[in-house]
């Protein structure tokens, strides 16, 4: 049975981000764009690492392109436009597919493993993962990170 750490992403800044880098944390893998009305996410997604990122949780943001062409940037033009609008400093993968045939490979897992829920339908889905690498749930791209349902799952999770 696969578990999240059997998986890898492309850091924004090159070179491998494999999962194992969080083994023992809570990750919560958010699909992201910085031309989207929901990109002001990206401030709750920054508090909820800030308040929880020394008990365990990391937010892996993992930019896409593939909904309404809302992330035409490159790699250094989204970790640079992440920065300096939101002061992001969780980490962020190369722009990456996250839908269709053209998944990456965790994504396509997730959705096997939760079924449509962790399919995203836009930008800013959150799939929570857990300490032991299993999926715990996903939820919905206007979920704002700072919901007590997200929350509270993290808090559960850690």
């Amino acid at each position: 049975m696969a578990d999240a750490y059997d998986f890898a992403f492309q850091a924004i800044d090159g070179g491998e981000l494999p999962l194992t880098t969080f083994k023992d944390k809570v990750v919560l893998v958010v699909n992201t764009a910085s031309k989207c009305g929901l990109t002001p996410q990206y401030e709750g997604l920054e508090k909820l690492y800030g308040d929880y990122r020394d008990k365990g949780l990391v937010v892996l943001g993992v930019p896409s392109n593939q909904f309404a062409g809302q992330e035409p940037g490159t790699e250094s033009e989204i970790a640079e436009f992440c920065a300096t609008t939101f002061g992001v400093d969780f980490p962020l993968t190369a722009k990456t597919d996250v839908k269709g045939e053209t998944a990456h490979p965790f994504y396509q897992w997730a959705k096997a493993e939760l079924g449509e829920s962790a399919d995203p339908a836009w930008n800013f889905h959150k799939i929570l993962v857990g300490k032991d690498g299993r999926l715990i749930r996903a939820f919905g791209p206007r979920t704002e990170p700072m919901d007590p349902e997200v929350v509270g799952a993290v808090e559960a999770a850690l």
